[in-house]
């Protein structure tokens, strides 16, 4: 997905928030909107979110000098996440349709992003989800894609977030490899959130090199691009994949609320919707 001009003052809210977190200082802050003002002047509206999100957060940390800004925001989320699986597990338990779900329930830990809301009600959310419909709906080719697959490659999205994600990988009942961001960005699940989370006892877990808050290709190290080109059924989480991958030629399902207009417009939904969308199936 291409940028759009709306994206550009949420670059800017996105880096004063995450400034904010890291430091109290004034004047460090205004020099980390004045570096960004100038660097987004030079930035074609061709290259995709995440790739500028990427550019953005390394000013983040350089500036602020803080490496980590969401950490303890980050920690905070999985715990709560945590303390909500038994009662998760259960209702997929109970359920007419296990897997839908699972993916319902998925979809629902969406929500946990610092990117875009800075308040939400993850108990609420779950309630909403597993009655919303969805705007886009291709179940029955992920349940085809699902039987033939040998190995899923999840590319995930945010901690927090990837406790909902375990609960659809236990579901799948096929082998998991989980991706995970090689640094932090903003509160873009890391390996290391990812073991808090537990998806070491349901995947693998593998980085795909990249610091850019969604998957640019571009930026991933060589071992995550084998496994996803040779890969035959792709999961992309969240906002942010879908805005470094939704051009690829590659099969990927993505599972996402939209949360902002613009790729909800971007989609063909509207803002609040709830989608699984596959591409190239």
């Amino acid at each position: 997905m291409r940028t759009y001009l709306d994206c550009i003052p949420c670059f800017f809210n996105q880096a004063l928030r995450a400034g904010r977190i890291a430091t109290g200082d004034e004047n460090k802050l205004k020099k980390l909107l004045d570096e960004i003002g100038t660097m987004l002047r030079d930035i074609p509206l061709e290259s995709t979110p995440p790739e500028t999100g990427m550019l953005i957060y390394e000013k983040v940390r350089k500036i602020t000098g803080k490496f980590d800004p969401y950490n303890e925001l980050k920690r905070e989320s999985t715990e709560k996440a945590l303390a909500l699986y038994p009662s998760l597990k259960n209702k997929v338990e109970k359920s007419n349709d296990k897997l839908l779900t699972a993916i319902r329930i998925a979809i629902a830990g969406n929500v946990i992003d610092f990117g875009v809301n800075r308040k939400f009600d993850i108990e609420e959310e779950i309630d909403n989800v597993l009655k919303k419909d969805f705007a886009i709906f291709d179940y029955d080719k992920f349940k085809d894609y699902l039987d033939k697959t040998d190995e899923i490659l999840y590319i995930g999205d945010n901690a927090g977030e990837s406790v909902f994600d375990r609960i659809l990988i236990e579901e799948m009942k096929k082998p998991v490899i989980y991706v995970v961001r090689e640094i932090p960005v903003i509160n873009d699940v890391t390996y290391e959130d990812a073991i808090q989370a537990g998806i070491d006892k349901v995947a693998t877990i593998l980085s795909s090199g990249t610091s850019a808050p969604g998957t640019v290709l571009e930026t991933c190290n060589a071992e995550f691009k084998e496994v996803y080109k040779n890969s035959k059924f792709v999961i992309g989480k969240g906002q942010g994949n879908y805005e470094g991958l939704s051009d690829e030629k590659h099969l990927i399902f993505f599972l996402l609320k939209a949360k902002c207009w613009v790729i909800a417009n971007d989609i063909g939904v509207n803002e609040g919707d709830i989608v699984l969308k596959g591409i190239n199936v």
